[in-house]
């Protein structure tokens, strides 16, 4: 996105303000959403003027990409596997991420709702959605290919299928936590989330009749040991 922030707060006190700000933010875009987002709703919910709204963001553009920035850092830290390792056990590591990912998806249902609302009438929010998603399917298709030398499946690139992969994770995030209220009479919750989703995806990857006869070299994925 081409604009710029308006400069952070150095003091604790400045910065204070600004979370203030941007958590009176979230509560607005929970019942508005972002298209009917204004800055003096947000002034207003703050409890501040509306010109010390706009010593801290020069617009509801500004307002809304900072909200959109940290969590955007946050889902990508969040979908690691820490405890799990891809070579060793995909499956488990598959659903690791998922879970964490979804858990914080779900914690900031109302910024992704309002993302989604945004990326369909502002182009530079489309922008920010669609990097977003190509940052974990880069990540994925290098460690398929780092670990299991997989670079096709079902004789397709290995990169189409973890779009889709991906596709299909955001899709439901959106479906059962962004829209519960609206959508769902039977919440989900966030480890049926990742269940439903990591069998999919792991399948698609690691089921041996999958992949491409060329990246097969036994009926099973190969687990590498430590050395």
């Amino acid at each position: 996105m081409a604009a710029q922030m308006t400069q952070f707060p150095t003091t604790p006190k400045g910065r204070r303000t600004r979370s203030r700000l941007l958590a009176s933010a979230r509560r607005v875009l929970a019942r508005n959403g972002y298209v009917s987002l204004k800055m003096v709703d947000v002034a207003e919910e703050a409890g501040v003027s509306l010109g010390a709204l706009y010593r801290y963001f020069r617009n509801k553009e500004d307002l809304f990409r900072a909200l959109v920035e940290g969590i955007h850092e946050a889902l990508f830290e969040a979908s690691r596997a820490p405890n799990k390792r891809l070579e060793n056990d995909p499956k488990g590591a598959l659903l690791e991420a998922n879970r964490g990912y979804l858990a914080l998806y779900s914690e900031n249902r109302d910024v992704m709702r309002a993302l989604i609302e945004a990326s369909t009438v502002d182009e530079r929010f489309r922008s920010v959605w669609w990097a977003m998603r190509n940052r974990h399917v880069d990540r994925f298709v290098g460690a398929l290919k780092a670990k299991y030398g997989i670079e096709e499946v079902d004789g397709v690139p290995a990169r189409l299928v973890a779009e889709a992969m991906a596709a299909m994770v955001e899709q439901c995030a959106y479906v059962w936590f962004a829209q519960e209220e609206q959508l769902n009479e039977n919440p989900v919750s966030v480890d049926d989330a990742a269940k439903v989703v990591t069998r999919v995806w792991h399948d698609a990857f690691f089921e041996p009749d999958a992949r491409s006869e060329a990246t097969v070299e036994t009926d099973q994925p190969q687990l590498i040991k430590d050395p």
